[in-house]
């Protein structure tokens, strides 16, 4: 990926559209998280309930959580240890922020902040969120290629971004939301990192 891919992106983006893009553990589906046009639009061609939540994702762990200022002390410290990587940490979100992500928990905020090496450093310059998901059908196979991503998704996106092929493992699903009280968590889906080094990040059992 080159800068201009990522200025190509981001205007993309600012104007209504949706991208598939890299990760760093598969391809997703990307919008702004303000735009409700935009996230049905994203919804409707996953196939995707609109009712069921999806994550916001920062590309910047230190604008992450400068965005999410409300966020519990001990749960900051813990996303600065997981952050980034392939984790998506779901947190409490008292503020209601991006609304269109949480559906039916609006309390409730899925975080994901990739880690950006190699050819996908550029994405690093990105200065605010996407509400993505992967770019699979729901219920399909997460996307490692950008040949592996439906063509009904390909033809309907806006952009296509290539990054040649990822690791293919979605990110591990981890529930902070009642961590700062009680240092409680728990995986919600297996994924890209195991529970050991979750749990040598967070320092507290799994539950």
């Amino acid at each position: 990926m080159t800068a201009d891919d990522v200025e190509t992106f981001a205007r993309c983006l600012t104007v209504g559209g949706v991208a598939v893009f890299p990760a760093d553990t598969v391809y997703g589906l990307a919008c702004e998280p303000d735009s409700r046009e935009a996230v049905y639009r994203l919804y409707r061609l996953k196939g995707r309930h609109p009712h069921k939540p999806t994550a916001v994702m920062f590309f910047d762990p230190d604008l992450a959580l400068a965005t999410l200022p409300e966020l519990p002390d001990r749960t900051a410290a813990a996303l600065e240890r997981l952050l980034p990587g392939a984790v998506t940490a779901l947190v409490p979100n008292p503020a209601r922020r991006f609304p269109l992500a949480g559906a039916g928990d609006p309390e409730t905020l899925g975080l994901r902040v990739p880690s950006l090496d190699g050819p996908l450093a550029p994405l690093r310059s990105l200065s605010w969120p996407v509400l993505q998901s992967s770019a699979n059908l729901a219920g399909e196979p997460a996307p490692r290629r950008l040949d592996d991503v439906p063509e009904s998704i390909r033809a309907g996106a806006d952009l296509l971004l290539d990054a040649g092929e990822l690791p293919g493992t979605p990110s591990t699903v981890v529930d902070l939301r009642g961590y700062d009280e009680t240092g409680e968590w728990s995986v919600v889906r297996d994924g890209a990192v195991p529970a050991e080094e979750l749990a040598e990040a967070l320092s507290s059992p799994r539950r």
